[in-house]
Order: structure tokens, then C-alpha cells, then sequence
């Protein structure tokens, strides 16, 4: 079931991306333009998200326990730290430079374009280079 769940999700979250054209990178783009001809649509998307997540938030930390799962996972740590910093600068260079993060990018894989794949493999081998030290018995980068 938690598979069938995740898949619904994704699927949910992908067709928003496609519906709100937030898989197209010159959306993003003009968004970031904000001393040019700044594109507010992302904003709204991000505005409409808040608008669901937060009473979604809201409801699930009164009903104790979440329906698939016997607890809730929620993250242990809240520090910023060093590889924070510096993962947060990278996507957010990669992110105005690409106009794509990762879920638009998987979602408009499906274009076939040839930058879209272009990014797609540049964040997986960037994935892959970030866990290559712990495969090999070593520290990780994050």
C-alpha cells in the first residue's frame, strides 16, 4: 500500500508541475528575473502549496499516529551546517542557471529535450559523485 500511496503522490506532484508549467525552465527563469521581466507564477504555485501543506501539516500532528506507518519519521536534526551552506548554494546556482530542480526535471524528462537530459544526467552523476566516499568506506560530502 505505502507503494501505491508514494506512486498517486508522485504522480499528483508531476502533473501539478506539468498543469502549473513549472517543468518549462524559462518559467523559472523569469521568476528569478526580478529586475527584468520577473514571471510571478511560480510564486502562486508555491503560494497554492503552502495553502495544502500547512492545515495538511496541521491535521496529521493531531491524529497521533499516520495511517500507513506505525510512527511518524520526522528529521532529528535542525542544525545548518557547513555542507547545508554549500548544497544550498549549488542547487540554488544550478536551480537559476538550468531553470530545473529535480522534480521538474524527472517530470519533464519525458520532452525528451536535450538540455532537460543534460541536467538530468549532470544531478544524477552529482548524486553519484556525492555517495562514491561512502560506497568506498569513506565520509560522505552531506
Amino acid at each position: 500500500m505505502n507503494h501505491l500511496v508514494a506512486w498517486l503522490a508522485g504522480l499528483l506532484f508531476g502533473a501539478g508541475l506539468l498543469l502549473s508549467q513549472m517543468v518549462d525552465p524559462a518559467r523559472v527563469v523569469g521568476f528569478l528575473d526580478v529586475f527584468g521581466v520577473w514571471d510571478p507564477t511560480l510564486l502562486f504555485v508555491m503560494g497554492a502549496a503552502l495553502v495544502c501543506t500547512v492545515p495538511g501539516f496541521w491535521w496529521a500532528s493531531r491524529i497521533g499516529k499516520p495511517w500507513l506507518e506505525p510512527v511518524f519519521v520526522l528529521p532529528a536534526r535542525d542544525d545548518i551546517d557547513r555542507p547545508l551552506i554549500v548544497g544550498a548554494i549549488l542547487f540554488g546556482l544550478g536551480w537559476g542557471l538550468a531553470g530545473l530542480c529535480p522534480g521538474p526535471a524527472i517530470v519533464a524528462v519525458a520532452s525528451a529535450h536535450a538540455d532537460v537530459l543534460l541536467f538530468l544526467c549532470a544531478m544524477l552523476l552529482g548524486m553519484a559523485l556525492n555517495r562514491a566516499p561512502r560506497l568506498l568506506g569513506g565520509r560522505r560530502a552531506s
